[in-house]
Protein backbone atom coordinates (compact mmCIF):
# COMPACT_ATOMS: atom_id res chain seq x y z
CA UNK A 1 0.00 0.00 0.00
CA UNK A 2 1.39 3.41 -0.97
CA UNK A 3 1.17 6.48 1.19
CA UNK A 4 0.91 10.00 -0.18
CA UNK A 5 3.75 12.37 0.53
CA UNK A 6 2.85 14.89 3.22
CA UNK A 7 2.28 18.36 1.81
CA UNK A 8 4.65 21.07 2.98
CA UNK A 9 2.57 23.56 5.00
CA UNK A 10 5.03 26.37 4.28
CA UNK A 11 5.07 26.04 0.51
CA UNK A 12 2.97 25.82 -2.65
CA UNK A 13 3.73 24.96 -6.26
CA UNK A 14 4.50 28.43 -7.64
CA UNK A 15 6.64 29.32 -4.65
CA UNK A 16 8.71 26.18 -5.18
CA UNK A 17 9.05 26.95 -8.90
CA UNK A 18 10.23 30.48 -8.11
CA UNK A 19 12.76 29.24 -5.55
CA UNK A 20 14.11 26.66 -8.02
CA UNK A 21 14.37 29.33 -10.72
CA UNK A 22 16.31 31.72 -8.47
CA UNK A 23 18.66 28.95 -7.37
CA UNK A 24 19.25 27.14 -10.66
CA UNK A 25 18.91 29.90 -13.28
CA UNK A 26 19.79 33.08 -11.38
CA UNK A 27 22.37 31.20 -9.28
CA UNK A 28 21.46 32.94 -6.04
CA UNK A 29 23.28 31.68 -2.96
CA UNK A 30 21.55 29.20 -0.62
CA UNK A 31 21.34 31.90 2.05
CA UNK A 32 19.69 34.39 -0.34
CA UNK A 33 17.23 31.76 -1.56
CA UNK A 34 16.37 30.93 2.05
CA UNK A 35 15.61 34.61 2.68
CA UNK A 36 13.34 34.72 -0.38
CA UNK A 37 11.35 31.76 0.90
CA UNK A 38 11.12 33.24 4.39
CA UNK A 39 9.88 36.60 3.07
CA UNK A 40 7.25 35.06 0.80
CA UNK A 41 6.06 32.62 3.46
CA UNK A 42 5.55 35.54 5.82
CA UNK A 43 3.63 37.52 3.19
CA UNK A 44 1.24 34.70 2.32
CA UNK A 45 0.62 33.91 5.97
CA UNK A 46 -0.28 37.55 6.43
CA UNK A 47 -2.37 37.45 3.23
CA UNK A 48 -4.48 34.54 4.52
CA UNK A 49 -4.90 36.14 7.92
CA UNK A 50 -5.80 39.52 6.42
CA UNK A 51 -8.36 37.84 4.14
CA UNK A 52 -9.77 36.10 7.25
CA UNK A 53 -9.14 32.65 5.83
CA UNK A 54 -7.69 31.32 9.06
CA UNK A 55 -8.85 31.18 12.66
CA UNK A 56 -7.56 34.39 14.24
CA UNK A 57 -6.35 32.35 17.22
CA UNK A 58 -3.95 30.41 15.00
CA UNK A 59 -0.34 31.37 15.79
CA UNK A 60 1.08 33.32 12.87
CA UNK A 61 3.99 30.91 12.34
CA UNK A 62 1.60 27.97 12.11
CA UNK A 63 -0.56 29.34 9.31
CA UNK A 64 -0.64 26.80 6.46
CA UNK A 65 0.01 28.31 3.02
CA UNK A 66 0.05 25.06 1.04
CA UNK A 67 -3.44 25.84 -0.31
CA UNK A 68 -2.42 29.10 -2.00
CA UNK A 69 -3.78 28.82 -5.55
CA UNK A 70 -3.31 30.60 -8.87
CA UNK A 71 -6.61 32.33 -8.15
CA UNK A 72 -5.13 33.67 -4.91
CA UNK A 73 -2.02 34.90 -6.73
CA UNK A 74 -4.20 36.62 -9.32
CA UNK A 75 -6.23 38.31 -6.60
CA UNK A 76 -3.24 39.97 -4.87
CA UNK A 77 -3.35 43.74 -5.28
CA UNK A 78 -0.88 46.50 -4.57
CA UNK A 79 -3.07 47.43 -1.59
CA UNK A 80 -2.41 43.96 -0.13
CA UNK A 81 1.31 44.61 -0.48
CA UNK A 82 1.16 48.04 1.15
CA UNK A 83 -0.96 46.70 4.03
CA UNK A 84 1.72 44.04 4.51
CA UNK A 85 4.39 46.76 4.66
CA UNK A 86 2.36 48.61 7.29
CA UNK A 87 2.09 45.36 9.26
CA UNK A 88 5.87 44.92 9.09
CA UNK A 89 6.46 48.46 10.30
CA UNK A 90 3.86 48.65 13.05
CA UNK A 91 3.55 45.12 14.40
CA UNK A 92 6.93 43.62 13.53
CA UNK A 93 8.85 46.87 14.11
CA UNK A 94 10.88 45.97 11.01
CA UNK A 95 13.62 48.38 10.00
CA UNK A 96 13.64 50.17 6.66
CA UNK A 97 16.39 47.80 5.51
CA UNK A 98 14.28 44.73 6.33
CA UNK A 99 11.22 46.19 4.63
CA UNK A 100 13.28 47.09 1.57
CA UNK A 101 14.49 43.50 1.28
CA UNK A 102 10.96 42.12 1.52
CA UNK A 103 9.81 44.66 -1.07
CA UNK A 104 12.54 43.46 -3.44
CA UNK A 105 11.50 39.83 -2.84
CA UNK A 106 7.83 40.55 -3.59
CA UNK A 107 8.70 42.50 -6.74
CA UNK A 108 10.94 39.69 -7.94
CA UNK A 109 8.34 36.98 -7.21
CA UNK A 110 5.41 38.66 -8.94
CA UNK A 111 7.60 39.67 -11.88
CA UNK A 112 8.49 35.98 -12.23
CA UNK A 113 4.81 34.98 -12.19
CA UNK A 114 3.85 37.67 -14.70
CA UNK A 115 6.76 37.66 -17.15
CA UNK A 116 8.25 34.16 -16.89
CA UNK A 117 5.34 31.91 -15.96
CA UNK A 118 2.62 34.14 -17.43
CA UNK A 119 0.18 32.74 -14.88
CA UNK A 120 -1.16 36.13 -13.72
CA UNK A 121 -2.56 38.87 -15.96
CA UNK A 122 -0.86 41.79 -14.20
CA UNK A 123 2.00 42.45 -11.81
CA UNK A 124 0.64 43.86 -8.51
CA UNK A 125 4.12 44.70 -7.24
CA UNK A 126 5.23 46.68 -10.31
CA UNK A 127 4.66 50.07 -8.67
CA UNK A 128 5.42 48.96 -5.11
CA UNK A 129 7.83 51.51 -3.67
CA UNK A 130 10.73 50.55 -1.47
CA UNK A 131 11.34 52.48 1.77
CA UNK A 132 14.26 54.85 1.64
CA UNK A 133 17.37 53.61 3.40
CA UNK A 134 19.85 56.08 4.75
CA UNK A 135 23.33 55.00 3.71
CA UNK A 136 25.48 54.53 6.78
CA UNK A 137 29.22 54.54 6.86
CA UNK A 138 30.59 51.03 7.44
CA UNK A 139 31.92 50.26 10.90
CA UNK A 140 35.50 49.08 10.89
CA UNK A 141 38.44 48.51 13.20
CA UNK A 142 41.17 51.12 13.08
CA UNK A 143 44.75 50.06 12.37
CA UNK A 144 45.79 49.84 16.03
CA UNK A 145 42.79 47.68 16.96
CA UNK A 146 43.44 45.42 13.96
CA UNK A 147 47.08 44.92 14.96
CA UNK A 148 46.07 44.24 18.56
CA UNK A 149 43.49 41.66 17.44
CA UNK A 150 46.10 39.79 15.43
CA UNK A 151 48.67 39.94 18.24
CA UNK A 152 46.22 38.61 20.83
CA UNK A 153 45.15 35.77 18.53
CA UNK A 154 48.74 34.84 17.71
CA UNK A 155 49.74 34.81 21.39
CA UNK A 156 46.89 32.47 22.34
CA UNK A 157 47.81 29.06 23.73
CA UNK A 158 44.59 27.45 22.48
CA UNK A 159 44.98 24.28 20.39
CA UNK A 160 43.49 26.07 17.38
CA UNK A 161 45.46 29.30 17.82
CA UNK A 162 47.21 29.15 14.43
CA UNK A 163 43.95 28.32 12.67
CA UNK A 164 42.17 31.24 14.31
CA UNK A 165 45.09 33.57 13.62
CA UNK A 166 45.10 32.51 9.97
CA UNK A 167 41.34 33.12 9.66
CA UNK A 168 41.69 36.63 11.07
CA UNK A 169 44.71 37.34 8.87
CA UNK A 170 42.85 36.39 5.70
CA UNK A 171 39.76 38.36 6.69
CA UNK A 172 41.76 41.50 7.53
CA UNK A 173 44.12 41.34 4.54
CA UNK A 174 41.90 40.03 1.76
CA UNK A 175 38.46 41.33 2.67
CA UNK A 176 36.78 38.08 1.73
CA UNK A 177 33.25 37.10 2.69
CA UNK A 178 32.47 34.47 5.32
CA UNK A 179 31.18 31.99 2.72
CA UNK A 180 34.30 32.54 0.61
CA UNK A 181 36.68 31.82 3.48
CA UNK A 182 34.71 28.77 4.60
CA UNK A 183 34.78 27.33 1.08
CA UNK A 184 38.55 27.54 0.58
CA UNK A 185 40.05 24.23 -0.53
CA UNK A 186 43.71 23.25 -0.57
CA UNK A 187 43.32 22.65 -4.30
CA UNK A 188 42.28 26.30 -4.71
CA UNK A 189 45.72 27.52 -3.61
CA UNK A 190 48.52 28.07 -6.11
CA UNK A 191 51.73 29.72 -4.89
CA UNK A 192 50.60 33.22 -3.83
CA UNK A 193 47.08 33.12 -5.26
CA UNK A 194 43.79 31.77 -4.02
CA UNK A 195 40.65 30.96 -5.99
CA UNK A 196 37.35 31.70 -4.24
CA UNK A 197 33.70 31.39 -5.23
CA UNK A 198 31.81 34.58 -4.38
CA UNK A 199 28.24 35.80 -4.66
CA UNK A 200 26.30 34.54 -7.67
CA UNK A 201 28.69 31.58 -7.94
CA UNK A 202 31.27 33.95 -9.46
CA UNK A 203 34.89 32.87 -9.32
CA UNK A 204 37.72 35.30 -8.66
CA UNK A 205 41.41 35.18 -7.79
CA UNK A 206 42.75 36.66 -4.58
CA UNK A 207 46.45 37.50 -4.29
CA UNK A 208 48.02 36.59 -0.96
CA UNK A 209 50.55 38.90 0.66
CA UNK A 210 53.46 37.82 2.87
CA UNK A 211 51.40 37.91 6.09
CA UNK A 212 48.75 35.63 4.57
CA UNK A 213 51.30 33.16 3.19
CA UNK A 214 53.12 32.90 6.53
CA UNK A 215 49.85 32.49 8.46
CA UNK A 216 48.70 29.72 6.10
CA UNK A 217 52.04 27.90 6.36
CA UNK A 218 51.93 28.04 10.17
CA UNK A 219 48.34 26.80 10.27
CA UNK A 220 48.98 23.93 7.87
CA UNK A 221 51.49 22.51 10.36
CA UNK A 222 48.78 22.64 13.05
CA UNK A 223 46.28 21.15 10.59
CA UNK A 224 48.54 18.21 9.72
CA UNK A 225 48.68 17.28 13.41
CA UNK A 226 44.97 16.43 13.49
CA UNK A 227 44.49 12.73 14.23
CA UNK A 228 41.59 12.40 11.78
CA UNK A 229 40.72 14.44 8.71
CA UNK A 230 37.32 13.88 7.13
CA UNK A 231 37.09 16.92 4.82
CA UNK A 232 40.44 16.28 3.17
CA UNK A 233 40.43 19.21 0.72
CA UNK A 234 39.01 21.84 3.07
CA UNK A 235 41.57 24.34 4.33
CA UNK A 236 39.93 25.25 7.62
CA UNK A 237 38.95 22.28 9.76
CA UNK A 238 37.36 21.74 13.13
CA UNK A 239 39.13 19.61 15.73
CA UNK A 240 37.07 16.66 14.44
CA UNK A 241 38.54 17.07 10.96
CA UNK A 242 35.46 18.52 9.28
CA UNK A 243 35.13 21.74 7.31
CA UNK A 244 34.26 24.60 9.64
CA UNK A 245 30.62 25.68 9.57
CA UNK A 246 29.53 29.29 9.15
CA UNK A 247 28.52 29.36 12.82
CA UNK A 248 31.86 27.99 14.02
CA UNK A 249 33.74 30.68 12.10
CA UNK A 250 31.46 33.38 13.49
CA UNK A 251 31.90 32.06 17.03
CA UNK A 252 35.69 31.89 16.59
CA UNK A 253 35.90 35.49 15.39
CA UNK A 254 33.56 36.65 18.14
CA UNK A 255 35.70 34.93 20.78
CA UNK A 256 38.94 36.47 19.48
CA UNK A 257 37.35 39.92 19.24
CA UNK A 258 36.15 39.62 22.84
CA UNK A 259 39.61 38.54 24.03
CA UNK A 260 40.99 41.67 22.38
CA UNK A 261 38.58 43.91 24.24
CA UNK A 262 36.52 44.70 21.14
CA UNK A 263 32.74 45.08 21.50
CA UNK A 264 31.17 42.04 19.80
CA UNK A 265 27.78 43.76 19.75
CA UNK A 266 29.24 46.19 17.24
CA UNK A 267 31.92 44.20 15.41
CA UNK A 268 31.52 40.88 13.62
CA UNK A 269 32.93 38.83 10.73
CA UNK A 270 31.48 41.19 8.14
CA UNK A 271 33.02 44.18 9.92
CA UNK A 272 36.41 42.58 9.30
CA UNK A 273 35.64 42.75 5.57
CA UNK A 274 34.82 46.44 6.03
CA UNK A 275 38.09 46.86 7.92
CA UNK A 276 40.19 45.27 5.18
CA UNK A 277 38.55 47.41 2.49
CA UNK A 278 38.94 50.61 4.51
CA UNK A 279 42.59 49.97 5.41
CA UNK A 280 43.46 49.15 1.80
CA UNK A 281 41.79 52.32 0.57
CA UNK A 282 43.17 54.54 3.33
CA UNK A 283 46.75 53.30 3.61
CA UNK A 284 47.35 51.40 0.39
CA UNK A 285 46.04 54.13 -1.91
CA UNK A 286 44.09 51.47 -3.82
CA UNK A 287 41.95 52.97 -6.57
CA UNK A 288 38.21 52.32 -6.52
CA UNK A 289 38.24 49.95 -9.53
CA UNK A 290 40.98 47.77 -8.04
CA UNK A 291 39.16 47.68 -4.71
CA UNK A 292 35.99 46.61 -6.53
CA UNK A 293 37.86 43.69 -8.09
CA UNK A 294 39.51 42.67 -4.79
CA UNK A 295 36.17 42.64 -2.94
CA UNK A 296 34.26 40.93 -5.74
CA UNK A 297 31.61 43.63 -6.12
CA UNK A 298 29.54 43.44 -9.30
CA UNK A 299 28.99 47.21 -9.23
CA UNK A 300 31.42 49.99 -8.35
CA UNK A 301 28.51 51.75 -6.63
CA UNK A 302 28.72 49.14 -3.85
CA UNK A 303 32.44 49.78 -3.43
CA UNK A 304 32.02 53.53 -3.14
CA UNK A 305 30.91 53.23 0.47
CA UNK A 306 34.54 52.50 1.36
CA UNK A 307 35.73 55.82 -0.04
CA UNK A 308 34.52 57.53 3.13
CA UNK A 309 37.05 59.56 5.08
CA UNK A 310 37.51 59.42 8.82
CA UNK A 311 37.21 62.26 11.32
CA UNK A 312 40.99 62.80 11.37
CA UNK A 313 41.04 63.34 7.60
CA UNK A 314 38.13 65.74 7.82
CA UNK A 315 39.92 67.69 10.54
CA UNK A 316 43.10 67.90 8.43
CA UNK A 317 41.06 69.05 5.43
CA UNK A 318 39.56 71.91 7.42
CA UNK A 319 42.93 72.89 8.85
CA UNK A 320 44.51 72.92 5.38
CA UNK A 321 42.19 75.69 4.25
CA UNK A 322 44.44 78.74 3.66
CA UNK A 323 41.97 80.86 5.62
CA UNK A 324 42.34 78.67 8.72
CA UNK A 325 45.10 80.94 10.08
CA UNK A 326 43.33 84.19 9.22
CA UNK A 327 43.29 86.78 12.00
CA UNK A 328 41.28 89.98 11.53
CA UNK A 329 43.25 93.19 11.45
CA UNK A 330 42.14 94.88 14.64
CA UNK A 331 43.69 98.24 13.63
CA UNK A 332 40.83 98.84 11.21
CA UNK A 333 38.28 99.02 14.02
Amino acid sequence: MTTSKKKNATSFDMLDQYINYMQAVKERSPLTVSEYRYDLTMFFRFFKRDRKRVDMDTPFNQIDISDISLQDLESVTIDDLYVFMIYLSRERKASATTRARKTATLKSFFKFLFQKKKCITSDPAYELESPKIGRRLPKYLNLDDSINLLNVAHASTHKTSMRDFCILTLFLNCGMRLSELRGINLSDMHENTLRVIGKGNKERTIYLNRACMEAIDAYRKERSALTKIISADALFLSRTGRRLSHQMIQNTVKKRLSESGIDTNVYSVHKLRHTAATLMYKYGQVDIRSLQTILGHSSVATTQIYTHVDDESLHKAIESNPLSQFTPDKSDR
